[in-house]
């Protein structure tokens, strides 16, 4: 009987349930892709190429471990193992193989070297798109690759490529080819052409194949492998062979690898992105939620106000509490489960454009596939049927359970917020203060940016319970400027005042809209300035060498010191180490003449120092303070192959954001990553562009940049990187963006009555709608003062903590258009639904059925 009066209650009242519906099925979309791409994280296939033909990999172990042993009072204990990723390849003692290649099933043990090998044209530097990779012509079974024409490399001159990479550069045998590897650039003779037997080219790398002594020299890890591949004798059991070796390499770092196991071995970048796109979907998917939650509640509340007089007419005569409760519930959960069910559909597209976007972007690699299960999806069916019955419970709990005489009362005369509105605004006010404060001392970016959204939606969630009390201030301090604006104006002052709660309804997603709005955008712009400004202040250098390509060789920067007028060239690389399980950002710098080119303003301790002393490390502020170290200090790590070492702290300096918060001996740092090629080179002393660039000649793909050249190129790629947080807030902005046309459009709609009684006593369309536009300017100048002031004490605690100073660099031309965009949407949400309401004659409206 409720289900269908609930039922017949939609058919009949279609526009008012059409705005909860809308905005339920936007939140199950977001929720279903931001779920997708949560899954992808955590369950996505990363599928071989190169070990195709391998069925059992062993590699190093890519994580540094930690075990903690804690005493119960009681005399137990309890052990807890962590394991985090590093950053570069972890590679083998190539001995491992001797302990395999004598076990029973064992037909052939495959060797595997992989480094950096990038063609490139000398005439015009042009890198490939997709990664490149060396390899030893030995370990081409493992695919299994095989000539197409020509020979395998015979001597250290000679190169076999692949053949997808001599299509695109239309290469044959005998051509020369340059090769950027981990050392100088040089070139080789193409002795042949090979290609995958009996399968397609490779879709995501390209590989090059030298002899194994060149290949070993490339590699320059001597005595170390970075896989090894296994091949079965026909008929062994597989997973019987792999506990065999398990077994034989018990007591080594090994790991053995079957089936899609072997994905992650081949490409480290799709397993660190599996990481990356966890943290990226948990943080969208909760955003997404807690505004969803803001939005519907807020929706639902203004469609049952907008229901008062029904809903007190039912309680009038005899209808239960307990019957309107299950009412308003059952309309909830219908509307939930065909507004869930459509955006659970919708949101499967939407992941697959995330998904593809971010490939393009770069955040994660093609290698990644997306997973498209039905756990996202049925999450959001479940969160939008529990959201809208929740949501439809608390907004209709005050009409539920007053006395029917008030109820008939409440339907005509707007009456204040519920005790417990005013309380747990408070309680939220007080929350997003104390969220601010924390903001203010959080020092690391990966501590302080869910802190500082989610600071953002509480304190919004506060306006929303407060806002008839915000309104209705504003109201009186409005009401002066808005006699200004002709007879419009007190017309409009009187439906602020006297529907704060409507008027509070429509405020809460503008506020939500233009404080979460000005918090993405500037955010990335207060981390961005500050870090460099430090790096602008810090470098010392006339000149920068930056590259098209993996980066400057060493021995591009040693001919650069043997040009007349050089007096220092100081070669970066930067990765990222781990102290602990922590993770911390590392740079590795040439110590020799550092001082000349280089000036992290140091606080204790000395830089020369670190220049001269073998061993030692100088650390940011930050990090002294977070590792409890000081000039003297030990400080041990684990480098980017996870390989440990122990330094001692040299010096400590302020210009950790500019620098990262370690800087270590080059030749240390460089030495452990894949790609050892300088990120950059700095170079001091008192010669010409001309005279460095002639000295580059030999290196093609070198530039020489002045610093202010390099900190714009620099500027550009943190835009790039701040471009992967707009889009990923970008959607949750445009569910509020839709959440506030919504909300305006439904509460325009029910005025039908009232603009009807006002053309009666003698106003014209045209004042109707000018009162309107009034109205919507009104609103929004609240929701921008208090978005705005949300969005500045969010941002300021931001900077006090990120950079010490309390200056968020907030750009004033994207503000107004932030508030610009807002008031587009505000009056176009106004005008449309007015302009469609006055078209019905003062007459029929006034003589209708209310």
């Amino acid at each position: 009987m409720m289900l269908r009066y609930a039922l017949q209650t939609i058919r009949d009242r279609k526009g008012g349930f059409l705005g909860a519906f809308l905005a339920l099925m936007c939140a199950a979309a977001l929720i279903t892709a931001c779920g997708t791409l949560l899954e992808t994280g955590l369950r996505g296939r990363i599928a071989t190429e190169r070990y195709a033909a391998a069925p059992l990999v062993v590699s190093a172990d890519q994580n540094v471990h930690r075990t903690t042993v804690k005493h119960k009072g009681n005399g137990k204990t309890k052990v807890k193992h962590k394991a985090k990723p590093v950053a570069e390849r972890a590679w083998l003692p190539a001995a491992v193989a001797d302990r395999i290649s004598n076990l029973e099933g064992v037909r052939k043990v495959v060797p595997e070297l992989t480094f950096l090998a990038q063609p490139v044209t000398r005439s015009a530097p042009q890198f490939a798109t997709h990664p490149s990779y060396g390899h030893s012509w030995a370990s081409a079974p493992l695919t299994p690759f095989a000539l197409v024409s020509g020979r395998a490399p015979a001597s250290e001159d000679d190169v076999v490529i692949d053949r997808g990479l001599a299509e695109q550069k239309g290469l044959k045998p005998g051509d020369r080819l340059v090769v950027q590897s981990t050392s100088t650039p040089r070139p080789y003779r193409i002795s042949g052409i090979a290609a995958p037997a009996g399968r397609g080219d490779l879709r995501q790398q390209s590989s090059l194949f030298f002899s194994t002594a060149e290949a070993e020299r490339l590699a320059a890890r001597p005595g170390r492998i970075s896989a090894l591949g296994v091949m079965p004798a026909p008929g062994t059991d597989l997973n019987r062979l792999k506990q065999q070796v398990e077994q034989a390499l018990k007591g080594t770092t090994a790991q053995v690898a079957t089936g899609d196991d072997r994905g992650p071995v081949e490409f480290l970048d799709a397993a660190g992105a599996r990481i990356k796109l966890v943290s990226m979907g948990g943080a969208m998917g909760g955003t997404s939620l807690l505004v969803a939650i803001l939005v519907v509640v807020g929706t639902f509340a203004l469609s049952i106000q907008q229901r008062h007089r029904e809903l007190a007419l039912l309680r009038a005569i005899a209808a239960t509490p307990r019957q309107v409760r299950r009412l308003l519930g059952r309309e909830a959960l219908a509307v939930g489960a065909v507004s869930g069910v459509l955006g659970a559909l919708a949101g499967l597209p939407l992941a697959d454009w995330l998904h593809s976007r971010f490939i393009d972007m770069g955040v994660i690699p093609a290698t990644l596939e997306r997973t498209a299960g039905v756990f996202p999806a049925c999450a959001a069916l479940a969160v939008t049927l529990l959201g809208a019955w929740a949501a439809a419970r608390i907004s209709g709990r005050r009409i539920a359970r007053i006395r029917p005489a008030e109820a008939m009362a409440e339907s005509t005369v707007e009456r204040g917020p519920a005790r417990g509105r005013i309380v747990a605004g408070l309680v939220l006010l007080a929350g997003g203060a104390a969220l601010v404060g924390v903001l203010s001392v959080l020092r690391t970016e990966a501590a302080a940016t869910p802190v500082t959204f989610l600071a953002v939606v509480v304190s919004a969630t506060a306006v929303s319970l407060l806002g008839p009390f915000l309104v209705r201030l504003a109201s009186v301090l409005l009401a002066g400027p808005l006699r200004l604006a002709g007879s419009g104006g007190p017309l409009a002052t009187a439906n602020i005042r006297g529907n704060s709660t409507r008027m509070a309804s429509v405020v809460t997603p503008l506020t939500l809209l233009i404080g979460m709005t000005c918090t993405v955008l500037f955010v990335q712009p207060t981390l961005g300035d500050a870090a460099r400004a430090q790096a602008h202040d810090g470098v010392r250098a006339a000149w920068v060498l930056a590259a098209q390509g993996p980066g400057v060789p060493s021995a591009a920067a040693e001919t650069i010191r043997r040009t007349p007028g050089v007096t220092a060239a100081t070669e970066v690389v930067r990765t990222t180490v781990r102290v602990g399980l922590d993770k911390y950002p590392a740079q590795g710098v040439t110590q020799a003449g550092l001082a000349r080119t280089w000036d992290p303003d140091v606080t204790s301790g000395s830089l020369t120092e670190f220049t001269t002393g073998p061993g030692t490390a100088a650390i940011s502020e930050l990090a002294a303070d977070r590792l409890g170290l000081h000039p003297g200090s030990k400080l041990r790590l684990h480098l980017g192959d996870g390989t440990p070492a122990t330094l001692t702290v040299a010096a400590v300096y302020s210009r950790g954001l500019g620098f990262g918060d370690l800087t270590l001996p080059h030749e240390l740092l460089a030495r452990h990553m894949d790609n050892p090629l300088a990120a950059t080179v700095l170079v001091a002393g008192n010669s010409n562009r001309d005279e460095l660039t002639a000295a580059l000649e030999q290196f093609p793909s070198v530039s020489v940049l002045a610093p202010a050249t390099a900190d714009r190129l620099q500027a550009d790629r943190q835009q790039e990187n701040a471009a992967v947080n707009h889009l990923a807030m970008g959607l949750v902005l445009a569910f509020t963006a839709i959440a506030v046309v919504n909300t305006l459009a439904m509460s325009v709609s029910e005025r039908i009555r009232e603009f009807a009684m006002l053309r009666l006593a003698g106003a014209t369309r045209r004042q109707v709608l000018r009162m309107l536009r009034i109205e919507a300017l009104s609103v929004l100048l609240i929701a921008a003062a208090l978005g705005s002031g949300i969005a500045l004490a969010v941002l300021t605690a931001f900077s006090i903590g990120m950079t010490g100073s309390a200056a968020p660099a907030v750009l004033p031309l994207v503000f107004a258009t932030v508030v610009g965009a807002a008031a587009l949407l505000a009056l176009t949400a106004t005008a449309l639904p007015g302009r469609l309401a006055l078209r019905v004659r003062p007459v029929e409206v006034a003589t209708s059925r209310q």
